[in-house]
């Protein structure tokens, strides 16, 4: 059974750093891409990074160069490391997996961690 399993996220004050990791388990063969996506209270899920087999990433238009996604293949971890966070990032975010046709495309990803929260603070 696949499983993904966020840790790292916490409450920091605006301007701070946080990095998230995801460990994947259960999987047969690698998928495709694996990504972060976050959900804020009443808006729709966004995409925030993502990054494919051969090592291609993608950022939310929103992201302006502030976060950096990776992978560790040997630790089956994803990464994201978020710097110079704004308020507007507070939400809940979450690691997908899945055999993608566009990196950023939410609904390409059928396996999701439970999610994990990022409070940013003044």
């Amino acid at each position: 059974q696949v499983k993904l399993v966020e840790s790292g996220g916490g409450s920091v004050q605006a301007g701070g750093s946080l990095r998230l990791s995801c460990v994947a388990s259960g999987y047969t063969y690698k998928p495709f891409c694996m990504g972060w996506f976050r959900q804020a209270p009443g808006k729709e899920r966004e995409a925030v990074a993502a990054i494919d087999l051969d090592g291609t990433t993608d950022y939310g238009d929103f992201v302006l160069g502030r976060f950096a996604i990776s992978k560790d293949n040997a630790k089956n971890t994803l990464y994201l490391q978020m710097n110079a966070l704004e308020l507007e990032d507070t939400a809940m975010y979450y690691c997908a997996a899945g055999d993608c046709y566009t990196l950023l495309t939410t609904s390409d990803y059928n396996n999701w961690g439970q999610g994990i929260q990022v409070t940013v603070s003044s």
